[in-house]
């Protein structure tokens, strides 16, 4: 038996604050509203005022279409970023997934020489021996929160095995995780632009330092070394790299671990279902990338000229947002988008972004939450939440979809 999510009536107030606590606990309530009254809205995504798509074929089509570029200087002429920033910072606004082609092209193939099928099989095998092991630990305690005992230990463990972080680097290196994926909100917003992004860019070039003199069997020296017709990744190339890395490889894979368990406890019926068929695991995971996936748009691209769509004209260098996660649940492509079935099919949904920026990472994204999942459950019969599903906080941070933490009982 599949369940069906209720879709809330909310009084819809102008301007939408995507920003709020509200929007995000209600997203996909307002995604309906969006997709059938505003399918191109002008909004505030943080601090970026931005035209939100919410209708699949519209999104898909701002991810393809050239008129869209997701460097800013190209379309306005401006800085790269609407607001200044420090130099260290700025690294995060050179990365491959905010560049066009050729150079978005350059970097991805070069990045694709580091990940290798055996670099994906190494990794493999060591996720499955590292999952036993922080099962080990968890089941000694029976409740946890699965976020920090399990869902975040993996991708963490991972990311410093690929870019070959030393034992004695790895306080740095989680910390590095930490401010890359919690220091840009709020008051931190100071400390990280002056104190802890200059730190982390000191510590990233001399890990590269360190690889350069000493190459190791890891994929930042393959990054290193790998070349494109005679090319090779600069410098600072190669820390927006190990940046990207973590962004991405970490902060989207914690999430869709957690996001997966949450839902399949909130579907006792579709759980029973993979336990009694796990060739579905696959398939289940894609479900939840679909009906609850972790990133819910994308980076903003950027009009290259006037564009007019469903009566709305987007100004030559207006921020574009498609939200895939409005997308992943619009009943033009999804028959019952609000049911969770996990043996959907089709089901070509935009968890991972569509076109050039497709994600890089999405194979080992793939890999260790499918992993994950079918250990956790073959050895948790009884896997349950240690409390009230309404009780589960969702982090407030725009267009994401990212719990504070699940409590479970292990057994």
């Amino acid at each position: 038996m599949m369940t069906t999510k209720t879709m809330t009536n909310l009084p819809i107030k102008h301007p939408l604050n995507i920003n709020s606590r509200e929007f995000t606990a209600n997203q996909y309530a307002y995604y309906q509203w969006l997709r059938q009254e505003a399918p191109v809205y002008k909004g505030k995504v943080s601090i970026i005022n931005a035209y939100l798509l919410s209708r699949y074929e519209d999104c898909v089509w701002a991810l393809k279409d050239p008129r869209f570029v997701r460097n800013r200087t190209t379309a306005t002429g401006e800085s790269r970023m609407p607001f200044p920033m420090p130099k260290s910072v700025a690294f995060l606004a050179q990365s491959m997934i905010v560049e066009d082609e050729p150079a978005h092209r350059r970097l991805r193939n070069l990045v694709h020489k580091a990940f290798t099928p055996r670099a994906l099989a190494q990794m493999e095998e060591r996720i499955e021996r590292l999952t036993h092991e922080l099962l080990d630990k968890a089941e000694q305690q029976g409740g946890v929160d699965l976020m920090s005992t399990y869902a975040l230990p993996i991708p963490v463990t991972v990311i410093s095995e690929m870019v070959g972080v030393a034992d004695a680097d790895m306080p740095k290196f989680r910390n590095s995780m930490q401010v890359l994926t919690k220091g840009f909100s709020g008051w931190t917003l100071f400390r990280t632009f002056f104190w802890d992004m200059p730190s982390m860019v000191r510590f990233v070039r001399d890990i590269i330092a360190r690889k350069r003199a000493d190459p190791q069997d890891d994929i930042l020296t393959a990054l290193i070394h790998a070349e494109e017709e005679g090319e090779q990744l600069s410098e600072d190339e190669l820390i927006s790299m190990v940046f990207l890395l973590i962004i991405a490889g970490y902060e989207t894979t914690v999430h869709l671990i957690t996001n997966s368990v949450v839902t399949l406890l909130q579907h006792p019926a579709q759980l029973a279902h993979l336990r009694a068929q796990l060739a579905l695991m696959e398939s289940a995971v894609e479900e939840v990338l679909r009906y609850n996936g972790p990133v819910q748009g994308t980076k903003p691209g950027y009009a290259m000229e006037d564009i007019t769509l469903h009566g709305v004209t987007i100004p030559r260098g207006a921020a574009v947002m498609p939200l895939l996660g409005a997308a992943n649940h619009d009943p033009a492509v999804f028959a019952n988008p609000e049911v969770f079935d996990i043996a959907r099919t089709p089901n070509k949904h935009l968890g991972f972004g569509q076109g050039i920026h497709y994600c890089l990472g999405a194979p080992l994204a793939r890999m260790e939450t499918r992993i994950a999942l079918k250990n956790l459950l073959d050895r948790n019969p009884n896997l349950r939440l240690a409390v009230r599903p309404e009780e589960l906080r969702l982090q407030n941070v725009p267009l994401w979809r990212r719990y504070e933490r699940l409590p479970i009982v292990l057994g």
